[in-house]
């Protein structure tokens, strides 16, 4: 075999011998010289496993194990040098003889083994002697760790009356130290506390009941477990956790009453659904263990019923129906409460449920009056004659029968008053004749009255129905728009009607159509009644002419099957149409409304043409009026400022530029501050006119009183600064463009020419012709 594959496998031997844990009992504490040294070999190095103990105090280095070549010759030629972890500081080694001390306390829950590495040189040559070799120091356990509970503190709950041996819980401890060596993290649990109701495995940690518990009893337990390592023996490290166990309800009470006797009373004018009382039985269980229901056995089920308050936990007891005093006076009940969710394991003990009496006692209390009924119906023939009987109603006192009672009706104010009733005996006669075709049904209220007290009143509805008789004749459902082409045929069918009747038949209506006696020698038009109700218009015979007869009017007579049977006549107009074959109906209406009229086509172009001229020209008056008439935008603000402030609208001077200016002020010296009342309009504008032309810009009138204004201007802060005045150039006397001023042009409307419309053109030729000076023979 090759020498360097021999060599790897004895270093890999020697690896696994040294790696392997020890044997020997870790109860121990003596140091590593107290083991039977066994020599491993490794090349040409010699030396013992290698074990440091734990938390080992010493104040001198402990030894060991020892590394040594098998090339020593024990003259200290050699030198063993120690590296890796720890080496130098947890690890020295004695460099003549290779032994290994250790110098510092370890803890193995730190760091389990040290791996360090070995050699051995020659002092003289500091030559290697041997290869370098890998070696491990394992840290012994010690018992230096407590138990821990690191899950606690413990809750659990288990169902109350559990039998004996129940699992509740497990609790588990941990200890840090080595589980493999030793029995240092071996864990023994025991029951410090919770006997002799619980019990603990001793090796797993499992609670377990002990004993049946009642949770009535008590709900709620401490238990105190307590863990020990070294497998319970002396010197062991031990931990404590308390476990709170409490106790789940199970349905096992059954609900008991805490009276056997209930008293109760109920007005008899107490209404349906008052409360009579209440009772309630006791369960010890809680939640939906202690929900229960109640019920009424025997025979008063009917007058009295009971609903249990789920928050509560009690039994209402209402009442199911009216009670009279005057007929039974006292009730004997007897109430069952049942629990609602049942245990079946408990059902041994006997049944979940309790009873008891309730006697219930009927106060006597003044009633108001009780109708025979709480709802009348009646009928009446539709067209009897006011006063007619329609029928009676009847109430008494019920606690005294002999006690008068007064009737009357409840009449809205917005519906007519259509009967009335005796007040003393309750007959309902009609006050006018009821028609069925208005209405069919009458709701009355009718209420009755104590005599000797007012306010007790009772009510009750009559409800009257009016029956029908035949007394409205057949009509047409609607009006019939019928047309007839001039070019007809005989026997060419042009309308079909139908008829409606507002009677109610028992046997349905059955309607039979005809002409009527005169004009039933007609030719032009026959009647075809089709037996359904219905019937066709035909012709009867070929060819119309509008020019000889526009409109034909049928008297049609229809007869229904009623008792007696009424007939009505109903007339179809019957408008001939210039058409082929087909009917167009806007034309025919069109031509109809024409020929009301007595106007041809031509004749209402006309009219519609004039229509429209005129309205044209009433509009353009109009706006002409509205643009003459304009008022300025702030009309009551223009008269204080009349003196102060020109406007002008357009070229020249106009009416606006005298309302605006007062001329007349230019013709004095003495300025007027009051106001005046305005004279007419028209008379004051002509004024200014004429004034206006004997005044012009170098007047000294005008002059001086521009003169006036500047000073008054300078000396009043009312009035405004100098550079707003306005002045204005004056067109006076003697102007070639002449005046643009519409002064004086109301003076009359004879004055003014309108032939200038001549020339508009055909659409003002009326115009021109109404109002121009020349007017032409034939305009």
């Amino acid at each position: 075999m090759n020498s360097s594959v021999l060599l790897h496998l004895m270093v890999l031997l020697v690896q696994l011998w040294t790696c392997s844990p020890s044997t020997q009992n870790s109860s121990s504490q003596n140091t590593v010289q107290s083991f039977t040294p066994v020599r491993r070999v490794k090349r040409g190095w010699l030396w013992e496993p290698l074990f440091a103990t734990e938390e080992q105090i010493s104040p001198d280095p402990v030894y060991i194990g020892q590394l040594k070549s098998d090339l020593d010759k024990q003259d200290g030629n050699l030198k063993y040098i120690l590296t890796g972890e720890g080496a130098g500081s947890f690890f020295v080694i004695d460099e003549y003889n290779g032994k290994i001390y250790v110098t510092q306390k370890l803890d193995r829950e730190k760091k389990p083994f040290y791996t360090l590495r070995a050699q051995a040189i020659n002092r003289s040559t500091q030559l290697p002697v041997e290869p370098e070799s890998e070696f491990i120091i394992k840290v012994r356990d010690v018992n230096d760790n407590e138990p821990q509970f690191l899950d606690g503190p413990y809750v659990a709950t288990v169902p109350e009356m559990s039998p004996e041996g129940t699992s509740v819980t497990q609790v588990t401890a941990t200890d840090a130290d080595d589980p493999s060596y030793g029995n240092s993290a071996r864990l023994l649990y025991s029951l410090v506390e919770g006997q002799p109701y619980f019990s603990v495995e001793p090796k797993t940690g499992v609670i377990r009941m002990a004993s049946q518990m009642d949770r009535e009893t008590k709900d709620q337990y401490l238990v105190i477990i307590q863990a020990k390592d070294m497998v319970g023996q002396p010197g062991a490290f031990s931990a404590t956790a308390t476990v709170t166990i409490n106790l789940s309800d199970i349905n096992d009470n059954p609900p008991e009453f805490q009276q056997r006797l209930y008293y109760m009373s109920v007005s008899e004018e107490a209404p349906v659904g008052t409360t009579v009382g209440k009772v309630f039985a006791a369960d010890s269980d809680i939640g939906d263990n202690a929900a229960m229901d109640y019920f009424i056995e025997a025979d008063s089920s009917d007058v009295f019923d009971i609903i249990t308050n789920d928050e509560t936990q009690e039994g209402i007891i209402l009442l199911k129906k009216r009670v009279d005093y005057e007929s039974k006076r006292r009730y004997s009940i007897q109430v069952k409460a049942v629990n609602r969710y049942i245990d079946e394991r408990f059902l041994k003990e006997g049944p979940f449920e309790d009873r008891t009496i309730v006697k219930i006692n009927v106060e006597d209390a003044d009633e108001p009056p009780v109708f025979t009924s709480e709802n009348y119906v009646m009928e009446i023939v539709e067209g009897a004659m006011s006063g007619a009987l329609v029928g009676v109603v009847t109430a008494r006192d019920p606690d005294d029968d002999e006690s008068p009672v007064r009737y009357s009706i409840v009449h809205s104010s917005h519906l007519k008053r259509l009967f009335s009733i005796n007040e003393h005996n309750g007959a309902i006669i009609t006050t006018e004749p009821l028609d069925r075709e208005i209405a069919s049904w009458h709701n009355i209220t009718v209420t009755a009255t104590e005599t000797r007290n007012p306010e007790k009143i009772s009510e009750a509805n009559v409800y009257v129905q009016v029956l029908d008789v035949n007394d409205n004749a057949p009509e047409f459902p609607k009006n019939y728009e019928t047309f007839v082409c001039e070019n007809a045929v005989s026997g060419q069918l042009i309308q079909s009607i139908s008829a409606v009747d507002q009677d109610n038949s028992a046997e349905g209506h059955h309607f039979h159509f005809s002409l009527a006696q005169e004009d039933a020698n007609s030719s032009h038009f026959t009647v075809k009644d089709n037996q359904d109700n219905t019937a066709g218009i035909f012709t009867g015979k070929s060819g119309f002419s509008r020019q000889e007869q526009f409109f034909f009017y049928l008297p049609i007579l229809i007869q229904d099957n009623g008792t007696p049977p009424l007939t009505s006549t109903n007339t179809l107009t019957v408008t001939v149409c210039d058409c082929d074959t087909e009917v167009n109906t806007f034309y025919c209406r069109y031509g109809a409304f024409m020929y009301s009229l007595g106007l041809s086509t031509e004749a209402l172009v006309a009219v519609l043409a004039c229509i429209l001229i005129f309205l044209v020209f009433f509009l353009a008056i109009v706006t002409i009026r509205q643009q003459q008439h304009k008022k300025p935008p702030f009309p009551e603000k223009m008269e204080e400022f009349r003196e102060n402030i020109v406007s002008y609208d357009d070229e020249g001077g106009g009416e606006e530029d005298t309302e605006a200016f007062d001329i007349s002020a230019l013709r004095t010296r003495t300025v007027m501050r009051t106001h005046k009342p305005r004279k007419k309009v028209a008379s004051e504008i002509q004024s200014l006119y004429r004034q206006s032309l004997q005044v012009g810009p170098d007047s000294a009138i005008f002059r001086q009183f521009i003169s006036e204004k500047l000073e008054e201007a300078n000396t009043d802060p009312s009035v405004p600064p100098y550079d707003s005045l306005q002045t204005y150039a004056f067109e006076g006397t003697g102007s070639l463009a002449g005046s643009l001023s519409s002064l004086g042009s109301n003076a009359s409307d004879m004055d003014q020419s309108y032939d200038y419309l001549a020339d508009w053109g055909p659409h003002f030729k009326q115009l021109a012709g109404m109002y121009s000076s020349h007017r032409t023979v034939g305009d």
